[in-house]
């Protein structure tokens, strides 16, 4: 290939090896590159880091109802009037062995790609509240996933969602995730080509084999235009 002074090169691409599933094997997967690391370096794991949290609450408003969310006990929408609470519903109460029963089969430290998520790559850390105020429409009590996503500046509620009937995934930011690279968006794989200056004579000799085989295909093409006219 030819750089901007018309001098020519032979360039050699990179070797990516596949496997089976179509993946390359020099794309290391995030996740088995720190289960690596950790063997060298110990990582906190979100729940150590989530610490931060700890007795913090956060409210969040739309419209008629507002939000809180006080870590790690409990997830309610409320109604408020003159800072007085006048309505409320709980939407769940921390349950350890829900959230232990939820991750024990998920792989490296729990975490999950979130289909709702503009960025694919957004990892959240769940966590599961149940034995909510019973709700009328199912007769079952109200439960809430709540999911804390690496996102900065600061901890806040971003958006709760219904999923189901009384069924509600509560999504916080949480700047100390960042801290864990588990959690930070995929890199991209960046790939060297390395290009020798090729010399004249072989630069001579590519040339010519180029023409040659471009007179072969003009030769064919005659040769199929004159079948054609008899």
């Amino acid at each position: 290939m030819p750089n901007n002074n018309g001098q020519n090169y032979l360039c050699y691409l990179p070797k990516v090896e596949k496997v089976k599933s179509g993946k390359t094997v020099t794309q290391h997967n995030i996740s088995s590159m720190i289960v690596e690391s950790e063997k060298r370096i110990k990582l906190k794991t979100p729940d150590e880091l989530l610490e931060e949290l700890r007795d913090r609450c956060f409210v969040r408003q739309e419209g008629w109802w507002s939000y809180e969310f006080c870590y790690p006990k409990r997830v309610r929408q409320l109604h408020l009037e003159e800072e007085k609470v006048v309505q409320e519903f709980i939407l769940g109460e921390y349950d350890a062995e829900a959230t232990a029963a939820y991750n024990q089969n998920l792989s490296d430290i729990s975490t999950l790609k979130d289909p709702r998520s503009k960025d694919a790559s957004q990892r959240y850390h769940a966590h599961q509240y149940t034995n909510g105020t019973l709700c009328d429409l199912t007769n079952q009590p109200r439960e809430t996933e709540v999911r804390f996503v690496c996102s900065e500046p600061r901890a806040m509620i971003s958006s709760l969602t219904e999923l189901s009937t009384c069924k509600y995934a509560l999504t916080v930011r949480s700047p100390m995730l960042c801290q864990h690279p588990l959690f930070q968006a995929e890199r991209p794989v960046w790939y060297t080509i390395h290009c020798n200056e090729l010399p004249k004579d072989k630069e001579t000799r590519v040339a010519e084999e180029f023409q040659k085989s471009k007179q072969i295909v003009t030769v064919a093409e005659d040769e199929d235009t004159s079948n054609d006219l008899s």
